[in-house]
């Protein structure tokens, strides 16, 4: 496994991202547009490619939130690469390089109906938290945080 820092930019980061986007329409069905406008990747300037021998893999992503606050974005593991610790890996990727530019804690936000990805994300120690900016309200939401 290779861990590579990158940015929005990156071909590789790119070509997941389809895939993700692909997966979230399918999942999100009416709702799609809602959540597709916060998830634009023009100028995410914290990007990882997790590479297993030199095949992107995974994905993920961390946008300043606030001064002291990241949220995590874009997390996204190929099917035939999951179960793998791929997406801890990226977590903690990321985490790391968010706490090496002075922040102090991360946020995110998924569906409460991927069950996997809630479960990397409690295996990594965030906590649910109340839903933060446009997701209040939005009961297909839930948002956790994790102190740095």
């Amino acid at each position: 496994m290779h861990i590579y820092r990158t940015d929005s930019t990156n071909k590789d980061f790119q070509n997941l991202v389809k895939h993700l986007d692909a997966t979230l329409a399918s999942h999100n069905g009416d709702n799609h547009d809602f959540f597709d406008q916060f998830n634009k990747t023009d100028t995410i300037k914290n990007c990882i490619v997790v590479y297993i021998d030199e095949v992107p893999a995974a994905c993920g992503a961390f946008k300043s939130l606030s001064e002291n606050a990241v949220e995590i974005k874009r997390m996204y593991t190929h099917p035939e690469f999951r179960k793998r610790g791929l997406a801890s890996a990226v977590v903690a990727e990321l985490e790391k390089w968010a706490k090496e530019l002075g922040f102090e804690k991360a946020v995110l936000e998924t569906s409460q109906e991927l069950k996997n990805a809630i479960s990397v994300y409690q295996k990594n120690g965030f906590q649910r938290i109340p839903n933060y900016g446009q997701y209040i309200g939005v009961d297909q939401s839930v948002c956790y945080e994790k102190v740095l």
